[in-house]
């Protein structure tokens, strides 16, 4: 029983070498593009809520702040985000904090790139000294020792550094990022003095302004989001729409290069809905399962922004 459950354990670290993803990127794009970092050129300050699948005695919860700010001085955004990923069942923990800077060039009269580096400090932990294992129990004494002879020997966390780069091409109604991290590929090995690096993950992501008349009240935009971390791929397609400030839309889920035979090309449908109200921007979105996994409850996720320069007209910003 202690050999099997040290294994389930160490399965489940490798398990856990896929970033976090969040259906609402488009709304806080900072959570999956760096470059987006003082983009509205103003202070901005947000956080979001993500549950996975609270049906299940598997849940895992994820939230993401941040706060930026833009330097019009230096052309520049410069901002700090932390992320915390929990696993409720085995009490996997993973806390990252991390420094981002975008600088902001204009290419022609309508187009702007943005090159982006972030510096992040991970730290992961399983909990392993809540582990009871064999050889502490002393039956004839009735007492649990507090050391083992295992010869497995585990960290209780382990605390990487962090290196990753995005960029962003944009006009005032669309725009395409490309963001690629763990450049370091970081070793998160939870033994001592063993090898596991994180995988690179590489997302192409986009937002394009449909046309619908000129007089028109209502905006359309096509979203899409393709990800490839290791062996695992995903790509998100959909839409949005805007009329004043309310906001509404849906993103399929898919699985593009299946990794199995019994994989399923559509996971998740994934609805949405916000608004925009004095500075803040609140949204709510459900993905429903797809797939026979069973009835896992769903993911939700739960956003809110605020943005300082509220009322003052942005030009030169990307849409989102």
């Amino acid at each position: 029983m202690r050999n099997i459950l040290i294994i389930f354990l160490l399965i489940s670290t490798f398990g856990y070498a896929q970033d976090p993803i969040f259906t609402q990127y488009f709304m806080i794009p900072e959570t999956l593009n760096s470059s987006f970092t003082g983009a509205k050129k103003s202070t901005r300050a947000g956080i979001i809520h993500r549950t996975q699948w609270p049906g299940l005695n598997f849940s895992i919860n994820t939230q993401y702040a941040f706060v930026d700010n833009w330097f019009e001085e230096i052309d520049s955004g410069l901002g700090i985000s932390i992320l915390n990923h929990k696993e409720t069942t085995t009490r996997y923990n993973l806390t990252q904090i991390n420094i981002n800077y975008a600088y902001e060039l204009q290419l022609t009269s309508e187009w702007y790139f943005r090159p982006s580096l972030s510096f992040g400090l991970g730290l992961k932990d399983f909990g392993f000294q809540n582990l009871l294992l064999e050889d502490q129990i002393n039956l004839y004494q009735g007492i649990i020792n507090p050391t083992s002879m295992d010869q497995v020997n585990l960290n209780d966390s382990r605390i990487f550094y962090d290196i990753g780069t995005s960029f962003l091409l944009y006009n005032e109604d669309s725009w395409i990022g490309l963001s690629v991290l763990h450049l370091n590929q970081p070793n998160i090995s939870m033994t001592f003095e063993g090898e596991e690096s994180l995988d690179i993950f590489a997302s192409l992501h986009g937002s394009y302004k449909i046309p619908t008349g000129y007089r028109s009240k209502v905006e359309v935009y096509g979203l899409f989001n393709a990800m490839i971390q290791g062996d695992y791929n995903r790509m998100d397609v959909g839409g949005k729409v805007k009329y004043n400030s309310f906001y509404f839309g849906a993103l399929g889920a898919t699985n593009p290069i299946k990794s199995g035979f019994q994989s399923h090309t559509l996971t998740s449908i994934n609805g949405f809905f916000g608004f925009d109200w004095k500075g803040f921007r609140i949204a709510y979105s459900y993905d429903f399962n797809t797939t026979n996994i069973g009835r896992t409850g769903g993911v939700y996720e739960l956003s809110v922004f605020y943005d300082f320069g509220q009322g003052r007209k942005c030009y030169g910003c990307p849409d989102y």
